[in-house]
């Protein structure tokens, strides 16, 4: 089941020749997930082939760098007569202020678009196989994350093992991975738990959007396959991240040890950094060894835990 990660745009608020302002995409089989969507997503997503399908937008906060490529999108959707419906999700207290976004551009679409407000802990997509939820962070304005989290998997099922009880190969072999006990021809009943293994874990991809480090962030990210933090600020220009609610390389990178991720990727990169931005890279390594700075366009795969 394959779990793809395509950054859009890194930049922070004001766009760069190298990098676009905010927006990730999230391809879980046939699903995709947008989350955040700068001025000129729809450009990035045509250039870099991620697919328009999309059926959810998560939204973090409402700043222009986020969001204006909003109104856009949905009118080339409406302009190529899209007739699903779209579930935007923002933050808890925001949905007047994104109707007035779209009302304001002349968006009028005709497929549905709902609108829905999420708080720290709420279940914005339910899904039999996933779930994305909403968790706090710390920006100047209302904010959340969001947290893509995978169920757990079946166990491994020890073929040798019911073979050696007499289970016949077929059918049987797949009750008994689906949790159900079978009855041989001499009656013998054998269990699951006789040859199936712990449930497996699932995957967990988080976003923070724009934020400072904070504790909720770590709970949430505790162990994740991939974390995707803010990392605006080199430390030379330490003393702004606390000031304009974001996160130095560094403070991300502390943050992804504590939380004890596989994999951290660091993103909303300043345009201040254009032409030197590895200096954030190199400073987010002295804390943390799996450190990424990607480019738009760049791709990650998300492999399970265990393989």
């Amino acid at each position: 089941m394959s779990l793809h990660v395509t950054f859009l745009g890194t930049g922070g608020a004001v766009p760069s020749v190298r990098r676009n302002t905010s927006a990730l995409m999230l391809r879980r089989e046939g699903d995709r997930l947008l989350f955040d969507c700068g001025e000129g997503t729809q450009r990035q997503m045509m250039r870099y082939g991620t697919g328009f399908d999309v059926s959810h937008l998560f939204v973090t906060h409402m700043h222009g760098d986020h969001t204006l490529g909003i109104p856009g999108l949905l009118q080339t959707w409406d302009f190529n007569d899209r007739e699903a419906s779209l579930a935007v999700h923002v933050p808890s207290g925001e949905r007047r202020a994104m109707r007035r976004l779209l009302d304001g551009t002349g968006t009028d679409t005709g497929f549905p678009v709902r609108i829905n407000e999420v708080g720290a802990g709420d279940v914005a997509l339910e899904h039999e196989e996933y779930e994305v939820r909403a968790f706090e962070t710390e920006h100047r304005t209302r904010s959340v994350g969001y947290a893509l989290v995978e169920a757990a998997r079946k166990g491994r099922f020890d073929r040798d093992r019911a073979q050696e009880l007499g289970v016949p190969v077929g059918p049987k072999f797949s009750t008994l991975h689906d949790g159900e006990a079978v009855e041989l021809d001499d009656g013998t009943v054998v269990r699951p738990e006789q040859v199936v293994g712990e449930p497996r874990p699932g995957r967990t991809v988080v976003y923070t959007g724009d934020t400072r480090p904070t504790e909720a962030t770590e709970q949430v990210a505790a162990g994740a396959d991939l974390l995707v933090h803010d990392a605006t600020f080199a430390e030379a220009d330490a003393e702004r991240a606390p000031q304009t609610g974001h996160s130095t390389a560094r403070e991300a990178a502390e943050l992804a040890a504590s939380a004890g991720v596989a994999r951290l990727a660091l993103v909303h990169v300043s345009s201040r950094y254009a032409g030197r931005s590895d200096v954030l890279a190199e400073e987010a390594r002295e804390r943390f060894d799996e450190v990424c700075l990607p480019d738009d366009g760049d791709e990650l795969d998300v492999p399970y835990p265990d393989a």
